[in-house]
């Protein structure tokens, strides 16, 4: 799936929209796809940020008009992708950059679906992933990981971090787990109540182009 938030393509990512099986945009995601030559199987949204020319390039079969305002795009295309098309698994890029306030926005999704399904984004200097349970991740030793809770997380335990966690609470108004590294292959995370984002930093992160 691709967000509206300012995005310069590399080809990692160009391979990562070119192999989705259902290749969904939010609203002006579209036109990130359209820079590369790549009509979505549907565009979600209330169309605002959808380019005409780009509306016209892919045709009226593939776009999908929500005009609620009570949801953003991204929330409208994530409901289509989990509940209409039954997605399991979900990528998302271009959901992290330009406006601060769109953002938060878009990493409280991660929460919202955290249980939905395995949602994760995705972006030049990180891998962004929900835990509302118990999740392991590959790691290289050296690696940053944050962890970041979306609110308050309650007996929040870590192991193959360099600085461990054992059952401790991360609350985003008194104490996060910012900037700590990976110490062995792979880095396991568990958190009894709340939902933790886990970045996986990028090392070193992918150039730009495009």
């Amino acid at each position: 799936m691709v967000a509206n938030a300012p995005w310069r393509w590399v080809p990692a990512f160009v391979a990562v929209a070119r192999a989705a099986r259902y290749l969904v945009a939010a609203d002006g995601g579209a036109n990130h796809l359209a820079r590369i030559g790549l009509r979505p199987h549907a565009v979600v949204g209330d169309l605002d940020s959808l380019l005409p020319s780009v509306r016209e390039w892919l045709g009226e079969e593939r776009v999908l008009e929500r005009p609620d305002q009570d949801t953003t795009d991204l929330h409208k295309a994530l409901v289509y992708v989990v509940e209409e098309l039954g997605a399991r698994a979900v990528t998302v890029l271009a959901a992290t950059g330009g406006r601060l306030d769109h953002a938060l926005e878009n990493l409280a999704l991660l929460g919202r679906f955290c249980r939905r399904a395995a949602v994760e984004f995705v972006d030049e200097t990180a891998r962004i992933v929900p835990v509302c349970d118990v999740a392991r991740f590959p790691a290289q030793p050296g690696q940053t990981v944050s962890l970041l809770p979306l609110g308050r997380c309650e007996g929040v335990r870590t192991e193959g971090l360099h600085w461990p966690l054992g059952g401790e609470v991360l609350d985003l108004l008194t104490r996060t787990g910012v900037s700590n590294r990976a110490c062995a292959g792979e880095i396991q995370v568990q958190v009894a109540e709340g939902t933790l984002l886990v970045f996986l930093h990028r090392t070193p992160p992918l150039p730009t182009s495009w």
